[in-house]
């Protein structure tokens, strides 16, 4: 088997699985460890425990609670509805101005958590 028929053969078993009605990380993980344990061997699986600790215990992944206490705060108390109103008021006469106070709406959340791509849906 080449690459490619690898590849078909894992996205079709994927989907396979995926679609019986098996939980998403139970399934991605049984089509995982088979293919593993058929292409590279059993000895392989030793691996794993070592990877998941790995990946868990990365520096990225402490953002992801830090920023939904974050978006908690500003969802439960009025500051994001007020900053979004505030500049909607003060831009209403200027032609574009809803997109520009969303714009700014979103540099001013960005500011506030330090992560702009994070908080664009935030301001719409």
């Amino acid at each position: 088997m080449n690459e490619f028929q690898i590849g078909l053969l894992i996205l079709g078993v994927t989907l396979v699985v995926l679609f019986s009605g098996l939980p998403i990380a139970w399934g991605l993980l049984l089509v995982a460890s088979g293919f593993l344990v058929t292409f590279k061997g059993a000895d392989t699986l030793a691996n794993v425990p070592i990877l998941m600790m790995d990946e868990l215990s990365s520096f990225a992944l402490l953002t992801i609670p830090l920023f939904i206490l974050l978006g908690s705060a500003i969802g439960s108390s009025a500051a994001g509805r007020d900053i979004y109103e505030s500049l909607h008021r003060w831009l209403d006469r200027v032609p574009g101005g809803l997109v520009i106070s969303n714009i700014l709406a979103c540099g001013i959340f960005s500011a506030i958590c330090g992560s702009s791509p994070a908080t664009a849906p935030a301001a719409t």
